[in-house]
């Protein structure tokens, strides 16, 4: 029998308030995870202000702890699997994130935060999606 620990006993520890406004200063958009999209549910779902730059994304918030946790942007505002998978192809992988208090990550240089509208949290283990939020 091999161990299973739960993602939110693995965590690092969220951002620091500081860091978390740096970026929020920094921020080019701003947008917001809520409860309330169609696939979220009570073990999906985020809530939270999102800050995005050109060199990090930034998340003061609450994520639903899972495993596996991608930081996708997308041209496309989506709230389900279903659209997930359909737009999957035009979205830009960002970030693992494995903080569900909060985190920032880095952009790489290669993404163009401007060619998107919409930032997503997908649980890439179980094919699950978490939240999105649109910031253009």
């Amino acid at each position: 029998m091999g161990v299973y620990s739960l993602p939110i006993m693995m965590a690092p520890p969220a951002p620091t308030q500081t860091a978390l406004s740096d970026v929020a200063n920094g921020a080019k958009f701003t947008a917001t995870f809520t409860k309330n999209l169609q696939g979220s549910d009570f073990l999906h779902f985020g809530e939270g202000d999102v800050f995005i730059g050109e060199q990090s994304i930034g998340f003061e918030g609450r994520l639903a702890p899972g495993p596996d946790y991608r930081l996708y942007l997308s041209p496309t505002f989506i709230e389900t699997e279903q659209e997930f998978e359909q737009h999957k192809s035009s979205m830009q992988f960002v970030a693992p994130v494995s903080s569900f208090n909060g985190f920032i990550v880095d952009v790489p240089q290669s993404i163009e935060i401007d060619k998107y509208s919409t930032v997503v949290v997908w649980c890439e283990s179980f094919g699950e999606f978490i939240t999105a939020a649109k910031y253009q």
